[in-house]
């Protein structure tokens, strides 16, 4: 893990080992265009570009099929690396593509969004959607190393930034109840990431340290998810309704707090103190009360179900998350209810 100035060059110093037999970087429409020119400096001159669509719809085993026919036409070997330059869609999929790809290459994440410094490049998690289900097809994976340069964070529009920085929060009200006090003050309103990311990359650091394979500890870190990622593949099978990754988690996090609420774990004040905040940095997702039910019902397909039990991260007060908290499809519906009466 390298985070700051010194980022790239490491990478670049990692390439230069004789064990590597090709560079292959993985872009999208964007990363090609903003962020590329960036790294390309510290590539070997024969590396080989793969550029797939922008977008969580292109998130997909067709997507994967395309990066495996390049790879395989280019006869690439077991001693080839990945570069994956993007957000979290190009960390996910890359790192999936290279984990099967003749049953496993190495690859690099070089995260160039906010979600994807603080969340989706960290924790060996890849993977694809599959039939409107979120991150339904993957495997654990560790990259040979993550690359974090802030200056990547100039190529965002403030939707973008602020859809990572939700994922900054999470990790706030689940490890650290101090930091949130800090955000509460400060928002989103940073000039200069780097402190910021290393201590969100540090706390999720931690946790997966517990438990690389998401048995116990580390679903801590899916808090916002079962209903944000429920909200979020809903909308996104909605043409012209679809949201970024962020905003679903903060819906996400606003329905579960109430949650937390209704568990006898989290107080009335807390729950207040979240939402304000997280109202006053998101915008509302917008839905009508007759698609609560079939929002929810995504939720039946959340990873970290056991049988027909929906198991959710709820919080024990603000800093203090606690997982494997069953909930079913009908307190989904309320929490969805409770949000869109806000």
């Amino acid at each position: 893990m390298s985070i700051g100035a010194n980022a790239l060059p490491e990478l670049a110093e990692m390439l230069r080992q004789p064990a590597v037999s090709e560079v292959f970087v993985l872009t999208d429409e964007n990363t090609g265009r903003l962020c590329y020119p960036l790294l390309q400096q510290h590539l070997p001159t024969n590396h080989t570009v793969l550029e797939i669509p922008a977008g969580e719809e292109a998130k997909t085993l067709a997507t994967c099929e395309v990066v495996w026919s390049k790879l395989t036409e280019r006869q690439a070997d077991r001693f080839a690396v990945l570069v994956n330059l993007g957000g979290g869609v190009i960390t996910d999929l890359g790192g999936f593509c290279a984990a099967l790809y003749k049953r496993g290459i190495r690859f690099m994440q070089v995260p160039t969004t906010l979600l994807a410094q603080v969340d989706a490049s960290v924790g060996g998690k890849t993977g694809v959607d599959f039939q409107g289900f979120k991150n339904h097809l993957g495997v654990f994976q560790e990259p040979g190393g993550v690359f974090i340069d802030p200056r990547f964070l100039a190529t965002l529009d403030p939707r973008q930034l602020k859809s990572g920085y939700a994922e900054v929060v999470k990790h706030s009200l689940i490890t650290d109840a101090d930091a949130f006090r800090e955000q509460r003050i400060n928002s989103v309103f940073i000039e200069d990431w780097t402190d910021t990311i290393r201590h969100s990359v540090a706390l999720k650091q931690e946790i997966v340290a517990q438990d690389p394979l998401e048995a116990g500890p580390r679903k801590l870190l899916n808090y916002g998810h079962t209903v944000g990622h429920a909200l979020e593949s809903f909308l996104l099978a909605q043409p012209g309704r679809e949201i970024l990754h962020g905003e679903a988690v903060a819906a996400g996090m606003v329905c579960e707090a109430w949650l937390s609420v209704q568990h006898g774990l989290l107080s009335e004040t807390e729950l207040d103190q979240i939402e304000t905040f997280l109202f006053s940095v998101y915008e509302k997702v917008q839905f009508v009360s007759l698609e609560v039910q079939a929002i929810a019902e995504y939720a039946r397909q959340d990873k970290k179900n056991a049988g027909s039990i929906i198991n959710c991260t709820l919080l024990e007060g603000i800093g203090h998350g606690v997982y494997n908290q069953p909930v079913t499809v009908a307190e989904i519906m309320d929490s969805l209810r409770y949000y869109n009466r806000l």
